[in-house]
Parts: C-alpha cells; sequence; structure tokens
C-alpha cells in the first residue's frame, strides 16, 4: 500500500467532498515499528497522535484538525486490529480504503501516518497481552470477551512506536476512552490523552466507519439512537434521577423502532462504569448499543 500511495505523491486531484489539492508535501508512510522510532528520534517538538483503523470519516479527520492545532507534529496510524475481533465478527469484511485515507491525510497537513502490518505488530510466537481490569468488565467487555484485552494491547505498542506527547480519542467509544486513560495512568505513559467530542451526521447518527454497513432503511431508523440519547438529556434537564426510570424510557424508545434491536442500555458512574441504582446523582454517563441486522452501533451522552 505503501508503493502504491507512493505512485500519487504528485497527484493534484481533488477529494470527494472537498475542493482542497493535495498537501505539496504528503506525509511520510512508515510501515514497521523501528521505522516509526527512527522518525521519531529524528523529529523534535510535541506529537499528537491519532490511531484509527483507517476507512476514515469526518470524525476521525476531526481529531486529526486538533492534533494538528496542538502539536507540531502529527501521527496517525491505520491498523485494522485482528486482536480485538472475536472469531464471529467482522474483521475480514470490515471496511478498507487506504488510498482515500491517505489522500485525506494529506490534505489536512498530516506529517506521518504509520502503517504497520500484522506481522509487524504480531510476531510469529507473540504471547504479551495488556489488560485492564475493572472498567473493562461490564458492557462491551461483557458482550465482547478479549475485545478489550486486543484495544489496550495494540495501544501501547503503537504508543510505544509512536512516542506521542498527546493521544486523541473520540467519545463516541466511551468505555473504551476510558479503559485507555486508565491504561495510560496505571502505566505511567506520561503522555495526554485528550478525548474529543461526538462527531455527528447532520439527522445525529453518530458517525463511524461500520455505518456503510447498514442499508438506506436501517441508516434511516438508526436514528432512533440520537432520538432516544435526546429524550434521556430532556428528563435528566427536567430533573429526573431515578436511573430504572431513565433505562426504561430509552428502551421503550428504541423497541418502538421495528428495525432496532436493543442490546443494552446503561446508566453508569462516569468514571468506574459501575451501573447506578436508585437516584443518579453524580456525573453519569448513559450509552447503549443497538443493532440493526448484523450491525452493532455504540452512542452515548455524559450527564453532569
Amino acid at each position: 500500500m505503501a508503493d502504491q500511495w507512493n505512485n500519487l505523491r504528485d497527484a493534484r486531484f481533488l477529494l470527494d467532498q472537498d475542493t482542497r489539492p493535495l498537501n505539496p508535501v504528503p506525509p511520510v508512510i512508515l510501515t514497521t515499528p523501528a521505522a516509526m522510532r527512527r522518525w521519531r528520534s529524528a523529529n523534535s517538538g510535541s506529537v499528537g497522535f491519532v490511531p484509527t483503523m483507517g476507512y476514515l470519516h469526518e470524525g476521525h479527520m476531526d481529531l486529526v484538525r486538533r492534533s494538528i492545532d496542538e502539536n507540531l507534529l502529527t501521527v496517525v496510524s491505520i491498523f485494522v486490529n485482528p486482536t480485538q475481533f472475536a472469531p464471529d465478527e467482522d474483521f475480514s469484511r470490515y471496511p478498507r480504503d487506504e488510498v482515500r485515507d491517505l489522500a485525506q491525510l494529506s490534505a489536512a497537513g498530516v506529517d506521518a501516518v504509520y502503517l504497520p502490518g500484522a506481522t509487524d505488530m504480531y510476531p510469529e510466537g507473540y504471547q504479551t497481552y495488556v489488560e485492564v481490569e475493572q472498567v473493562t468488565r461490564p458492557l462491551e467487555g461483557a458482550r465482547r470477551p478479549g475485545h478489550f484485552r486486543g484495544v489496550t494491547t495494540v495501544v501501547l505498542k503503537l504508543f510505544n512506536a509512536v512516542g506521542p506527547d498527546r493521544a486523541y480519542f473520540g467519545r463516541k467509544d466511551a468505555q473504551q476512552l476510558r479503559v485507555i486513560q486508565r491504561m495510560v495512568q496505571d502505566l505511567d505513559l506520561g503522555l495526554e490523552v485528550v478525548p474529543c467530542d461526538i462527531v455527528r451526521e447532520t439527522d445525529g447518527l453518530a458517525m463511524s466507519s461500520r455505518n456503510v454497513y447498514l442499508s438506506p432503511e436501517q441508516r434511516t431508523a438508526a436514528t432512533v439512537l440520537k432520538r432516544a440519547l435526546d429524550d434521556t438529556r430532556r428528563r435528566w434537564a427536567e430533573g429526573e434521577r431515578d436511573a430504572d426510570t431513565l433505562r426504561a424510557a430509552v428502551s421503550r424508545l428504541i423497541d418502538a423502532e421495528p428495525l432496532a434491536e436493543l442490546d443494552y442500555v446503561s446508566l453508569a458512574d462516569d468514571e468506574s462504569l459501575q451501573e447506578l441504582e436508585g437516584t443518579a446523582v453524580r456525573p453519569a454517563i448513559l450509552s447503549m448499543v443497538v443493532k440493526f441486522g448484523k450491525t452493532r452501533l455504540l452512542d452515548n451522552i455524559e450527564l453532569a
């Protein structure tokens, strides 16, 4: 893929939905941990890092722009991490378009793109993993055993290669954000995790690479997630604090959409992600996963 990109380095074409030409200095493409570390050693100044699995959308690019605004240099990684997918999940069909991704990153002014291969990240005989304990147990951790072990392992390996000062994560993957924050704190990694707001489509659906899986009918139905979150925010603002009442209201709204299947709705402590019972008076996060066919969509709001 790096060779394919290098053949396009001097191209002056327009991006879809963007009239800016490609940056005249395309990002450096680095494909091994050793190459990434050499680049970092040769470049001083603050480095912002945006880890991704590619198939970039405006949510990713919002993270990229913030990193560019706040750091001298910005690195973006693209790696579809096999260890965070269960055997029955969508690793093989996860959407990929690296040429398009690289064009977007070049136009944005990214300095380097880290594109490791699976054998670079997990060479033969690999047997070391990183686990965060309590905060990974509920929600996605309960439904996707081993998922967060794969996430924390790959993110730590990316951090070790890139050596960032700041790393940027979206709030949409709320549990993942808290897991990474806990890992960085517990392992004294010495970098700042920067949470960034959810970026939404004009109809309110949170941007996700998996949205491409939705049929037109499912795509329309998926707006029920945002309607349920808005209803929760309204109830909270009006003084409703009973945890069961708030969860039940979300369940009713989702169940009323024929194409939606509620996997779970959670009203939990904002830090520990332990479910709240009775009167929820502390900072909380309401999160949900809703399935449309085989596609699982997650969304959340923070309630202070």
